[in-house]
């Protein structure tokens, strides 16, 4: 039997378990806006005027960004015109750097508001953007519950650190 091993998703797996109190604002995004690491260590690609371009932590795939508006704001109609405008804009340029990096045959681009529809941070919301090539979804995902993810999300952030 092979065995994956993925130490880095063992928070992921223990995420459901009470978190001790602390001063943090409890949306995964503003926090990371909040922290004190350097945009390296929080796996921030690229700020904008009013979004930024961030590397899922938890991927589904290897290079899959998330773009996120400074706003803390659910709903896409209750945006500014602009932050949608830029939303979109930097999308354009996403997809721009990952056919650079890593030449996938499409792209995945979506969104989830509310708990019901998916949505993992129902409260802020924000835009997935995955390259997809012919074949990378198959039974590990589909059967085994596993995904697998040929590198690191530092070796990704690398790649794209320069192309957003």
């Amino acid at each position: 039997m092979d065995v994956l091993w993925s130490p880095w998703r063992y928070d992921y797996i223990k995420s459901g378990e009470q978190k001790p109190a602390s001063n943090l604002s409890g949306c995964v995004f503003c926090d990371i806006l909040k922290g004190s690491a350097s945009d390296e260590e929080k796996f921030i690609l690229h700020r904008a005027e009013h979004n930024f371009v961030i590397l899922n932590i938890y991927p589904y795939i290897s290079g899959h960004l998330m773009i996120v508006p400074y706003a803390h704001i659910a709903d896409l109609d209750a945006a500014e015109k602009r932050v949608t405008d830029e939303m979109m804009d930097l999308a354009k340029r996403c997809q721009t750097a990952l056919r650079n990096a890593y030449q996938p045959h499409g792209f995945n681009l979506g969104m989830n508001f509310g708990k019901a529809a998916g949505a993992g941070v129902a409260e802020h919301f924000h835009l997935h953007f995955l390259p997809r090539w012919v074949g990378d979804a198959n039974f590990m995902t589909a059967i085994g519950e596993t995904r697998t993810i040929p590198e690191s999300l530092k070796t990704t952030y690398e790649k794209l650190k320069d192309l957003i």
